[in-house]
């Protein structure tokens, strides 16, 4: 399981901090993530084992800084694992009704939260152990990589992102992994990110991501995760951080 991480502003409350720990064991696979320096933004990320055979993971950015959004976080933390264990325990589900049910949940659940808008894109996925699927849905998010023999496919948006409307829904799609291939999130804060270079500056980009992810050595996914921040850090250098910069990758074994 994970923890929530408690951390003092100089002024205020306890700021209550999302922190995954401890990733659920996977057969034939691995799921990891880390973040890059200080959370300043809305990112939270979160894996748990649903089911003997599912795990869903969850990459999700609520708009607004961390001071004004840490009521957010772990009440969505909370609800993605109650209603994820939920919805998915059962071995004859349907998971693509399962997963439209979810975020319909936390679409709800944000917007009962707070009476400001907090919009929250996300990438919510349930892999599959024996069968070696991922149901996902991607609701505003930056889009998720994949990367198999064929190269690099974008997992495109299927929805609106979570908390603007109380009835919107997002599709769910089911794809397969291959023995080999692994999936990259990322985060809104990592693709925009600014380096400032030959006196001007320029924004990573998806592009960039992209290149970095068909040359990384897919040793483990903390090492491709690890590999992405890297040339991150080194790229904004000179530009100090306004968001939150997370990768989130899912590897199968070849």
């Amino acid at each position: 399981m994970h923890s929530l991480f408690h951390s003092r502003d100089r002024e205020g409350p306890p700021a209550v901090e999302v922190v995954p720990t401890v990733f659920p064991t996977i057969s034939g696979a691995q799921v990891a993530a880390e973040f890059l320096g200080q959370r300043v933004a809305g990112d939270f990320y979160d894996a748990i084992r649903v089911s003997p055979e599912r795990v869903l993971i969850g990459l999700l950015d609520v708009a607004g800084r961390r001071e004004n959004n840490r009521h957010i976080l772990p009440a969505a933390q909370d609800l993605f694992r109650k209603a994820g264990t939920e919805l998915f325990s059962a071995s004859d589900i349907n998971e693509s009704e399962a997963m439209i049910e979810l975020n319909f949940r936390l679409n709800r659940h944000l917007i009962e939260l707070s009476t400001e808008v907090h919009s929250c894109p996300a990438f919510i996925a349930c892999y599959h152990e024996t069968f070696g699927t991922l149901c996902y849905t991607n609701a505003g998010h930056i889009p998720g990589l994949l990367r198999d023999s064929k190269g690099i496919a974008e997992l495109d948006s299927t929805g609106l992102p979570l908390g603007l409307f109380s009835h919107a829904t997002s599709d769910a799609r089911i794809i397969g992994i291959e023995k080999g291939a692994a999936l990259l999130l990322v985060s809104r804060g990592l693709v925009s990110c600014e380096g400032r270079h030959n006196g001007s500056t320029h924004e990573f980009g998806l592009e960039q991501v992209k290149e970095l992810f068909q040359n990384a050595a897919l040793a483990s996914a903390q090492t491709l995760c690890s590999s992405i921040l890297s040339s991150i850090a080194e790229f904004s250098r000179n530009v100090p951080a306004c968001d939150d910069r997370t990768a989130l990758a899912l590897l199968r074994a070849s």
